[in-house]
């Protein structure tokens, strides 16, 4: 549905909050519906087509939450379903803007040295402290099978 006005095909732009001063070409389309123009004509048409775009959606945004326990790119699916709800809803668009700006900015921060350093040291401390564990259950429990080799 297009907002600030009740006229079908017209769309509403929002400002560029990134603040880094680069232009993308998402950036300059405006929010809204991206439906066909003969789609847009008609409001039963456009209603029915939201509609449909909704149900496709919501049934892959459920697919990707339902795999988030169970093997699957949970994640992955979850923001194909978003993207799919950005095709006709600005706030599904204005959604995956921000979580844009924000993965972007995340891996900013990871290539920073002084991060990357940390993540290291961390990594290896918790290695060491994982070995240590791992080979004192040895030294005091050995290996066992769970099942006997000998009575086969």
């Amino acid at each position: 549905m297009n907002t600030g006005s009740n006229e079908p095909g017209e769309v509403a732009v929002a400002s560029d909050e990134t603040g880094t001063g680069e232009t993308y070409g998402e950036q300059h389309r405006g929010l809204g519906s991206r439906a066909p123009e003969f789609i847009k004509a008609r409001r039963a048409l456009h209603v029915s087509w939201q509609v449909g775009v909704f149900i496709i959606g919501l049934a892959v945004v459920v697919a990707g939450i339902i795999m988030l326990p169970l093997p699957g790119p949970g994640w992955v699916v979850i923001f194909g379903g978003m993207a799919i709800w950005a095709t006709e809803f600005v706030w599904a668009q204005l959604v995956l803007r921000w979580t844009k700006r924000k993965v972007t900015e995340a891996a900013q921060r990871a290539l920073d040295p002084k991060v990357r350093r940390r993540n290291i040291i961390l990594t290896s401390i918790g290695l060491v402290i994982v070995g240590v564990l791992v080979g004192i259950y040895l030294w005091k429990f050995g290996i066992v099978m769970p099942w006997k080799i000998k009575d086969q």
